[in-house]
């Protein structure tokens, strides 16, 4: 409601939270048993968006090669950019792995990071803090006046956090924003076979 970048609900949800295992010593794990059911519903609420993307089904194909082309280079960009990152910065491979699946949706990136041998924590609060970068920075950062074009770079950068804040740009920035969601998922769960090369 007040439209401030400061007071956006998951940052809000999450201070309270915070604040509330503090003041009240509770142990994260005693935490995340409940946590843990809820993480069930991310990826059924993930596959809602198809809904927008049906309903941009003939602007879809008409972009078809764009949108595919879009998203691999968004994936790549986002990989080789944290591979590069932290090589400069000489992180270990168990870190690496946990931070290069960052841009796409929790469960594929939680998914990708266990099975390269990752530290799931360190994906999740990765995929966090992306999401909501994304979604407070979006609409400063995507001066792409093509709402195919924009909807794509959200969702392919900061996945589902992203797709909120493209869905009220638009239903087209928010459809495509979800397409790039499942397409950038997609790709970086094949790259992944590669990331033992990588690092």
């Amino acid at each position: 409601k007040t439209r401030l970048v400061v007071c956006n609900p998951l940052v809000i949800a999450t201070l309270l939270i915070i604040a509330l295992l503090v003041v009240f010593d509770i142990p994260y794990e005693d935490y995340n048993q409940g946590g843990a059911i809820i993480n069930l519903f991310l990826g059924p609420a993930t596959a809602c968006l198809a809904v927008t993307i049906y309903s941009q089904i003939d602007l879809l194909k008409k972009n078809f090669l764009p949108i595919l082309v879009g998203c691999a280079a968004g994936t790549l960009t986002s990989v080789f950019s944290i591979w590069g990152m932290c090589r400069l910065f000489g992180l270990d491979d168990a870190l690496t792995v946990s931070l290069l699946p960052k841009s796409v949706t929790t469960p594929i990136a939680t998914a990708i990071s266990e099975g390269q041998g990752g530290i799931v924590s360190i994906t999740v609060a990765a995929v966090i803090y992306t999401g909501i970068l994304g979604n407070l920075c979006a609409p400063a950062l995507v001066r792409v006046r093509d709402p195919v074009a924009a909807g794509l770079a959200i969702g392919a950068c900061s996945h589902a956090m992203g797709t909120a804040r493209a869905l009220e740009l638009g239903e087209t920035e928010g459809a495509m924003s979800g397409l790039a969601i499942g397409l950038c998922g997609i790709a970086t769960t094949v790259l992944a076979l590669f990331f033992n090369v990588l690092i």
